[in-house]
């Protein structure tokens, strides 16, 4: 007679918000098919939903509330974790029968919670797989993010994530690299780091250095770096390795020549928020009198292709128009590759809410309008000079009907920034690293062609 197995439960995951919550849901999603259970792409599949909140906004509180509504309508049995599970009683006032709620990167209460609301069935023949990957992914197979550490020790007056993340929380290097080895071996090309402060890495450790196949390697930004640009791919090809949310500290210089190297990208995404001493001194931003402009004039110098990306807030308590105008000339010398812009939102919690001189709305849509204007008129300039060159392109989407490919030249991380859209490109692959002639430009994307007939024979990353 044959073994009938238990049907394992299936749970189904909405997560919202930051590249740094999308990992924590892969790495609870991952715990939990380690565990038995099966993953359901609908709500209707699911025994359980997950639903991974953001809470630094108050307008991504809102859109939390609102999936876990959702959640709750079409499925009956949610979870709630992520950062908006600090306010369980706001999320217990709004809908009293969801299962659970559990903070941010809270990985065992979550699990726990899942396990109780729908027990994964014991089986001697479940129970002999070996354990699953550290987390499952959610990002396409090409591409995944590589957290670094967790939590912040600035204290910015805007926000509140060292309340719902706590302070700097840094990972060993060793396993760090060890987690991007898996990944290059399992088809990553494109490694993006990521953390609440990239260049704070290891300060919690003291910089301690540990063994890493045959020497030794610091808990350090830029000795991090370094080793996973000397990683290799199961082709023996250099992955893409791209650093985000990076503060301008002193040290960041040291990374040029690594950009020079080719072993990390040339491209930072920094959060300068804004250019103003005065309204920086009001936001309690780390380095701000870092002399930021002379500091991107040197590491064009030593990488010229550098791409900078960054995000500023427009309409912060106490912002007068000569601070924006301040703004919009340093925006106007700084000439960033990438600029996103957001309007001041108040946060519960957060000391800026008792700040005066709080910025009518209407003032906050006309500086941001103005902003982004003016980032889009460089970016448009910018792209345009890349008319006629060669630019390496990581393929993100084929379409072999039309013949066309998307993908992201080295100065673009997925999602935030703009694409290379591809004619004459049905015969590439999803991953594939290929050169293109760059034919037109608009003000965020670029249009090529590729210079080579089959995409897995392309000059390597």
């Amino acid at each position: 007679m044959a073994t009938v197995l238990p049907t394992p439960p299936r749970v189904g995951m909405v997560s919202l918000g930051c590249p740094k919550n999308l990992v924590d849901s892969e790495r609870i999603l991952g715990q939990l098919r380690s565990d038995g259970y099966q993953m359901s792409a609908d709500y209707q599949g699911a025994d359980v939903v997950l639903v991974n909140t953001c809470g630094f906004l108050d307008s991504a509180k809102e859109e939390s509330l609102e999936a876990i509504g959702e959640a709750l309508a079409e499925n009956g049995r949610v979870i709630v974790t992520g950062c908006m599970g600090r306010e369980a009683e706001v999320i217990r006032a709004r809908f009293p029968n969801v299962l659970a709620i559990t903070g941010a990167h809270a990985y065992e209460d979550v699990v726990a919670a899942v396990h109780d609301a729908a027990p994964a069935p014991r089986s001697p023949y479940l129970d002999l797989v070996p354990q699953a990957t550290p987390h499952l992914k959610l990002t396409p197979k090409h591409y995944s993010y590589l957290k670094i550490s967790e939590g912040c020790n600035h204290r910015c007056a805007f926000c509140i994530i060292p309340q719902i993340r706590g302070d700097l929380v840094s990972r060993r290097p060793d396993a760090i690299l060890r987690e991007a080895e898996k990944l290059l071996a399992q088809g990553t090309r494109e490694l993006l780091v990521i953390s609440q402060d990239t260049s704070a890495y290891g300060l919690d450790l003291k910089h301690a250095a540990w063994p890493w196949k045959g020497s030794d390697v610091r808990a350090h930004m830029t000795d991090l770096a370094k080793a996973l640009g000397e990683l290799r791919t199961p082709a023996g090809d250099r992955p893409w390795v791209r650093l985000h949310y990076v503060y301008p500290y002193p040290h960041v210089d040291r990374v040029m020549p690594l950009m020079a190297e080719g072993l990390v990208l040339p491209y930072l995404d920094i959060p300068f928020q804004h250019a103003s001493p005065k309204v920086l001194k009001a936001m309690r931003r780390p380095a701000n009198e870092a002399r930021v402009l002379e500091r991107l004039v040197q590491w064009r110098r030593e990488v010229p292709d550098i791409a900078i990306r960054s995000s500023f807030v427009v309409g912060f308590p106490g912002e007068t128009e000569e601070d924006f105008d301040y703004l919009l000339q340093w925006l106007a010398e700084a000439r960033l590759d990438r600029v996103g812009a957001f309007r001041f939102e108040p946060v519960e919690g957060a000391p800026a809410n008792d700040l005066p001189g709080h910025v009518p709305e209407e003032v906050k849509e006309e500086r941001y309008a103005r902003v982004m204007e003016l980032t889009a008129r460089i970016s448009a300039e910018k792209l345009a000079a890349k008319v006629g060159s060669s630019l390496d392109v990581i393929i993100d989407a084929v379409d072999p009907e039309t013949g066309g490919a998307s993908g992201r030249s080295k100065a673009d991380a997925p999602e935030i920034d703009g694409e290379v859209h591809l004619r004459d490109a049905g015969h590439l692959t999803v991953g594939d690293i290929v050169p293109v002639a760059i034919e037109d430009a608009d003000e965020h994307d670029l249009f090529g062609v590729p210079l080579v007939e089959q995409g897995r024979e392309a000059a390597r990353g």
